[in-house]
């Protein structure tokens, strides 16, 4: 581990991290809801010039602060509308969090293994690099966060760097709101834990949080006064105190869905945390043990007892799950203290779920993904020997492992599983292009909007009803049917434009 400075070390995660985050960035479509919305938004910044006040569909885009936005809009300017262009500012953001995570991990470990550790478990845990690659607003803003801990690690020694932490709040604020009170809180009583009672009176902190915030202030005082209490009703409280009480769009859970989305997608690190989580409270005092507990606790508390429940919430919590983790595998490799039985086996289990995950992908005629459970099947195996053997190489051979079958996975088009719930929506949105001109609304059968129809279509596709879109259709309105609905309506005098998907593009004879 000495072969390398620090600052190779940090140049060689960056890299790998890069090579994982933006490979095949573009291969598969954007997906609803956010990418489709973000894309949606940026790209009439990018049209319109509008950087103020965002819109979506011509209509005061309310929901969200702007940063991704923004961030999209210019990657735009320099590459083009395309996939490619709208995940690379999240993927890329995201990927500085490997490093960054080292480089809090070395500061509050006082040591490089553990933070090392720690660092290439986060490179490897599967949620964070799928939903840091889309487009979407929560691995930026765990960067951002993990920037944060750094600049407050660093004051320790240079007050200087507590200007950082204000400017980070600020970025916080213009990336996903008011999910910088509970981020904001964790970083607060992590520094009251740590004993750094005097950095809260240092000039540098309070100035940094002064500046840091203005333009986000500045955001938000110009939405306040261009749309008045509606800005505070959509933005405030629709996305974030209604999300506290009730279910948002049917999105609900009990208390224990984040562990079960933990469990489901943790593997195989999550063998290694009950260790991790003990030997952060036996360390409570020192300063990774406090905030492994705080972050963790805290966090998944706050998420858990929401009413409202999403996959991606989780997400913050992972960086903190794999400084203890980090640690754990640090105290094996350095005392080679195994649990041989119960390690042993979960591998050799994974090792079986590799083995049936490539005769069924042989099934699908998925050859890159008949590759990946080979190689998942492989290095699970391997270190399930290794443990056996009680040779502390089997850490390595799990991080080499869960790099490449991540990395295969990525390149494949399975990465985003959610498309496979609806129709594929690039057919559909060509055979609108090709018919239909820029500005006019389509009313579909399919029971709700997707974002990512309106973007790749460039028109406006709303979802309607049987009898709503039996009225349309007097009204020489464009119409999407899918065949039962096509089927089920009678309409008189309309043309068939074409078909795509199961899917009907109609119009009034005389259109």
């Amino acid at each position: 581990m000495r072969l390398f400075q620090e600052k190779e070390w940090l140049f060689s995660l960056l890299v790998i991290s890069l090579i994982l985050w933006l490979i095949f960035l573009g291969n598969s479509p954007l997906r609803d809801w956010d990418e489709g919305t973000y894309a949606l938004v940026a790209r009439e910044i990018y049209r319109t010039g509008n950087w103020l006040y965002p819109t979506l569909q011509g209509e005061p885009f309310l929901l969200k602060p702007p940063l991704m936005q923004w961030l999209i809009a210019c990657c735009y300017y320099l590459g083009g509308v395309q996939e490619l262009t709208t995940r690379l500012p999240g993927a890329v953001l995201t990927a500085l969090g490997v490093p960054l995570l080292y480089l809090v991990g070395r500061l509050a470990f006082k040591q490089s293994l553990p933070a090392l550790f720690a660092a290439l478990v986060y490179l490897t845990m599967l949620p964070v690099v799928r939903h840091g690659r889309l487009a979407m607003l929560d691995g930026m803003t765990i960067s951002f966060f993990l920037l944060l801990l750094f600049c407050l690690l660093k004051a320790r020694q240079n007050r200087k760097y507590a200007l950082g932490v204000g400017f980070c709040l600020g970025l916080i604020i213009l990336t996903k709101g008011m999910i910088v009170f509970l981020l904001g809180a964790i970083a607060c009583l992590f520094l009251l834990a740590d004993r750094q009672f005097a950095l809260l009176k240092s000039p540098y902190l309070w100035v940094g949080i002064l500046l840091g915030n203005t333009p986000a202030i500045a955001w938000y005082t110009a939405q306040w006064q261009r749309y008045g209490n509606t800005f505070l009703e959509v933005h405030f409280q629709a996305q974030a105190f209604d999300r506290l009480l009730q279910p948002v769009e049917g999105n609900s859970g009990p208390v224990w869905y984040y562990l079960l989305e933990l469990l489901k997608y943790g593997f195989p690190w999550l063998l290694f945390l009950p260790g991790g989580l003990y030997l952060a409270w036996k360390k409570r005092h020192e300063s990774w043990g406090s905030l492994v507990l705080l972050g963790t606790i805290i966090y998944l508390g706050t998420i858990s007892f929401m009413r409202t429940k999403l996959p991606w919430y989780v997400m913050p919590v992972y960086p903190f799950l794999a400084l203890a983790i980090g640690a754990n595998l640090s105290e094996v490799w350095q005392n080679r203290h195994f649990r041989v039985r119960s390690w042993t086996i979960f591998l050799a289990i994974i090792s079986l779920a590799g083995l049936g995950g490539c005769v069924y992908f042989f099934i699908k005629k998925q050859p890159v993904l008949i590759v990946m459970s080979i190689v998942l099947a492989i290095s699970m195996s391997i270190a399930a020997w290794l443990i056996k053997q009680r040779d502390r190489n089997f850490i390595p051979v799990l991080f080499i492992g869960m790099y490449l079958v991540i990395g295969l996975l990525v390149s494949s088009q399975s990465w985003i599983w959610e498309l496979k719930e609806a129709f594929p929506v690039k057919p559909v949105a060509d055979l609108i292009r090709a018919n239909v001109s820029p500005g006019t609304t389509v009313y579909t059968s399919f029971p709700y909007n997707r974002p990512s129809l309106d973007f790749y279509s460039d028109r406006k596709v709303v979802s309607a009803s049987i009898a709503v879109l039996k009225e349309l259709s007097n009204n020489k309105s464009y119409l999407l049917l899918d065949n039962t609905t096509l089927q089920q309506i009678t309409l008189s005098k309309y043309k068939v434009l074409g078909t795509a998907d199961k899917f009907t593009l109609i119009s009034p004879s005389n259109k």
